[in-house]
């Protein structure tokens, strides 16, 4: 436990602290007991929630004890937007979210034997609190001239929206979360991204208020794209951590096509190899890198912790398959589906030539030029080189009776759904 924060900080996942010294102490002096919280905001976490739980998940391997809060209530308000006022979603939308949240976790935490990660619902302290009790009991440790220097709260008062007191109140009602897993819980750590951090110092304060207690912060960075934005559902850039809003393969395939600048402080950040693992894996991007083996090495790790092992092996078949080096017809349909979502491609019915579906698809402009590319040998279907001109698709050759995967050359694919 001793070396923690020194394993963070090689990571790269440590912005700031409120005493770094006083946090370390404390951490070697452990185990300690920390907690993460997640907002409701949308059906699902994201990639950048995901460095909040490697936080985690590094926390409790090193013997401390983390626990995740789902954020039933703090939902219902949200965080104050630098630009807008939030949308309020109602309760059922929101108590759905909650649900697929705390399923989304539970592969990523250890939840069970002695150091089992623990699951909690701010909803659970915070609606049996009436709203005089908030406001003579936390609100009165609070003041305004404070929480109105908050980066996002000043840019709103400055504006000719402005800023409603439902939102204003939400870094109190945040606040309220940490005074209350230190009484139950006896927690002394909150971590969080650093857009984040106005709203876990509130925590902080509130508690030395409170129980004259002086608690701890951590901060990680935001990791951002290479364009600079931030991830997330606001950002318009999300790639989410549930299947079903951003499948295993779109999932394996976004780490795959990380940038060389990027994927050493990602593969630091989010994968558990060790030290010695990067540092080669680092040299390999410097001297070799055509071979792209850090980013095959990212790619497999982040989707085997949030999907599981056979998903990835699934989507690593359905990407050599896709370029030639495996057999389609081997792969399931949802993997096929996924896969070939992300291709151009047109209705196509059966009994269409070859020739015609090559133009549909957009892979030649005319039918002169997808003559000549199978005259050549340029043309495949399902990975088989076709050699007549005349031949046609037939239904076997939609796969699972939905699509055809036709390729021009060696990197240019496309799919004939079957119309």
């Amino acid at each position: 436990m001793t070396d923690i924060f020194d394993e963070l900080q090689w990571r790269g996942l440590v912005a700031q602290t409120t005493d770094e010294a006083a946090l370390r102490e404390a951490l070697a002096d452990g185990p300690i007991t920390l907690y993460c919280g997640f907002d409701p905001s949308a059906p699902s976490l994201h990639f950048g929630n995901f460095v909040q739980l490697s936080v985690m998940r590094r926390m409790q391997a090193a013997g401390h004890h983390v626990i995740c809060l789902v954020g039933g209530s703090t939902g219902l308000i949200g965080d104050p937007k630098p630009d807008a006022e939030r949308v309020l979603q109602d309760k059922d939308t929101i108590a759905a979210a909650v649900s697929r949240i705390q399923q989304l976790v539970g592969p990523l935490l250890d939840f069970e034997g002695e150091n089992a990660a623990t699951l909690v619902n701010n909803l659970d302290w915070t609606a049996p609190m009436s709203a005089l009790d908030f406001l003579r009991d936390v609100g009165r440790h609070f003041r305004v001239n404070q929480m109105i220097r908050k980066e996002a709260v000043a840019r709103r008062l400055e504006s000719d929206q402005g800023i409603s007191y439902t939102e204003f109140s939400y870094q109190m009602l945040q606040a309220l979360d940490y005074l209350e897993l230190h009484r139950s819980r006896g927690c002394t750590l909150q971590i969080g991204g650093s857009d984040q951090w106005g709203n876990i110092t509130a925590g902080v304060d509130l508690v030395h208020r409170v129980e004259g207690t002086s608690v701890h912060a951590l901060a990680t960075p935001l990791l951002v794209d290479s364009t600079g934005r931030k991830f997330g559902k606001s950002e318009g850039n999300a790639v989410w951590l549930s299947a079903d809003m951003t499948s295993p393969y779109v999932f394996y395939q976004y780490f795959l096509n990380v940038e060389d600048a990027s994927v050493v402080s990602m593969l630091k950040a989010l994968s558990d190899r060790t030290r010695d693992e990067i540092v080669e894996l680092e040299r390999q991007v410097a001297e070799e890198p055509f071979r792209r083996a850090a980013q095959k090495a990212l790619a497999a790790d982040v989707t085997t912790l949030v999907h599981g092992a056979a998903a990835t092996a699934a989507v690593q078949a359905a990407s050599e398959a896709l370029f030639g080096k495996g057999d389609l017809g081997a792969l399931d349909a949802r993997t096929l589906g996924d896969a070939t979502s992300e291709l151009p491609g047109a209705q196509v019915p059966v009994g269409t030539s070859l020739v015609d579906a090559l133009v549909a698809v957009g892979l030649v402009d005319s039918r002169n030029s997808a003559r000549r590319a199978i005259g050549e040998g340029g043309a495949s279907l399902n990975n088989v080189k076709v050699t007549d001109p005349d031949q046609v698709l037939g239904e076997q050759d939609f796969l699972h009776g939905a699509v055809a995967v036709i390729k021009r050359g060696r990197r240019n694919l496309a799919a004939a759904r079957r119309a």
